[in-house]
């Protein structure tokens, strides 16, 4: 496939399209870019070499205008010592280089109107090319969060099948039973007789302070 070719088949090209239904999105714009990439520098190329014939042209021309302004000056001189002869001569050789420079004109028109076609193609190209680059850098991205998130998931059932939240609630159970039996140590016990003593003893005091607060409450009164 020629490279003109190759370039009206990208500019044309619906890159979402065809990433929607590749199998590797991936994949497919890798060498999309590549491609584009390839082309870029053969059209460049191809522009370069028709920019330096356009110089050539131009060059050519200004020479052929100045060699036939060249020859007119030389009619005039034969004409001035009597030489009509030389000077037809003269005249004849600048009325052939004119018309050379009529052809090196066209040559050169048609050298203009590549130099912005191929101008066109490659910012037309530049342009597909940056839209499949950041069409690539989306994909990789996306790429990445999906291999972390699977790698998220993986986890999580490779957790589950395992058992690990079965066991976890296994013993958050045991725990609930031995905090439950140690509550029922105590659940029902007579007390002992130095506690029942203490209970007596904390309760007395508790009266005797009573008193003395009534007594000092009546005292403040009188």
């Amino acid at each position: 496939m020629g490279v003109f070719s190759r370039l009206r088949d990208i500019v044309n090209s619906n890159i979402n399209s065809m990433v929607e239904k590749a199998e590797d999105p991936e994949k497919l714009i890798k060498l999309m870019i590549i491609e584009m990439e390839d082309t870029l520098v053969e059209i460049k190329s191809s522009a370069a070499g028709v920019m330096a014939s356009r110089k050539k042209a131009s060059r050519n021309l200004d020479d052929l205008r100045s060699k036939a302004e060249d020859w007119g000056q030389k009619a005039k001189l034969a004409m001035r010592k009597d030489r009509e002869d030389l000077a037809r001569e003269a005249l004849s050789e600048k009325h052939y280089l004119l018309k050379q420079a009529d052809i090196q004109e066209n040559e050169l028109s048609g050298f203009d109107v590549l130099v912005d076609q191929y101008q066109n193609d490659i910012r037309q190209l530049e342009e597909k090319l940056t839209e499949a680059r950041e069409k690539h850098r989306i994909l990789v991205q996306r790429h990445i969060h999906a291999m972390g998130a699977r790698r998220v998931q993986s986890q999580i059932r490779r957790a589950e099948s395992q058992g690990a939240f079965a066991r976890f609630e296994h013993l958050e159970q045991r725990i609930d039973r031995v905090e439950a039996e140690a509550e029922l140590v105590n659940y029902g016990r007579k007390p002992s007789l130095d506690e029942r003593f203490r209970a007596m003893q904390e309760e007395e005091e508790v009266e005797r302070e009573l008193d003395e607060i009534k007594a000092q409450a009546e005292a403040e009164k009188e």
